[in-house]
């Protein structure tokens, strides 16, 4: 059972401010090797997970990198915190340099049992404002797991694929999405410390990115489609250096599957509704 000393986080709040620089999108943009947007222009989505990225002092950080636990997060000391999904509402597109805002609320932490041991959920709500309109409504799904040896393949069967792309995921571009994002997390970039603290064979490719990727792969092979909703899960982590595809197929009009997978199976996978334009 979770304790009182963890659900009294539930309903704690935060807001963040944020301009949406022009800057930071171009270094999203060379990130991704994808052509950037200028003032004004929708930013991209999933990039406003670069954003909103309250600054931390080294001596507020935790061993993992992370801000310490116990401020707007619950503690669970003594586990490892992953990114493990989570649900988006696309209402109209955030725009590059034009002031913006996040607004926070801890909705729900619930342990359960998982394969290796306990794992906590906590699930956050953020809702995003441009000029007095809501923008995204999200809901993140984080986890914190007791320490165990990560799970590396997964022999669920994929279907066939209508759009795919190939990605390499190298310790330059993780290094680079850690910076973007502002992610001290020491699993994508500390590779002594992925590897020997905790179980990794390498440095961890980022969910947030995944998640991006597959979604920008969708956006590539479906022009006319506007996504209206997302909803995403990792299954397990991809490592670098180790190239994996993101790849998708229609199921149904208004509504398509996304995965990343690899030879060791699906690591992560999404389903995406839209609305078709022009």
């Amino acid at each position: 059972m979770v304790g009182s000393e963890v659900t009294g986080w539930i309903g704690k709040q935060e807001c963040s401010e944020d301009g949406l620089s022009e800057a930071l999108v171009k270094r999203i943009a060379v990130t991704f090797d994808l052509p950037c947007p200028g003032a004004g222009q929708p930013l991209p989505l999933l990039w406003h997970w670069a954003f909103f990225q309250e600054p931390v002092a080294p001596v507020q950080l935790g061993g993992d990198g992370h801000p310490a636990r116990g401020g707007f997060l619950p503690p669970a000391e003594g586990r490892n915190r992953m990114w493990a999904g989570g649900r988006l509402d696309f209402l109209q597109p955030l725009r590059v340099d034009v002031p913006a805002a996040r607004h926070s609320a801890i909705a729900s932490i619930k342990e359960k049992q998982g394969r290796t041991g306990k794992l906590l959920f906590v699930t956050v709500c953020h809702d995003y404002t441009q000029k007095g309109e809501t923008c995204i409504q999200e809901e993140q799904d984080i986890v914190y797991r007791e320490p165990s040896l990560p799970r590396l393949s997964l022999d669920t069967p994929l279907p066939e694929p209508e759009w795919t792309g190939s990605v390499r995921p190298t310790p330059l571009m993780l290094f680079r999405y850690s910076a973007v994002t502002f992610n001290g997390h020491r699993i994508h970039y500390d590779w002594p410390y992925a590897t020997e603290t905790e179980g990794y064979p390498g440095l961890v490719v980022h969910g947030p990115m995944i998640a991006t990727l597959m979604v920008q792969a969708f956006r590539d092979a479906n022009p006319h489609a506007v996504p209206t909703h997302l909803t995403y899960r990792g299954l397990r982590p991809l490592i670098a250096n180790s190239d994996f595809q993101v790849a998708g197929r229609h199921e149904a009009a208004g509504r398509a599957s996304l995965w990343a997978c690899n030879d060791q199976g699906p690591a992560h996978e999404a389903e995406i509704h839209y609305k078709e334009h022009g």
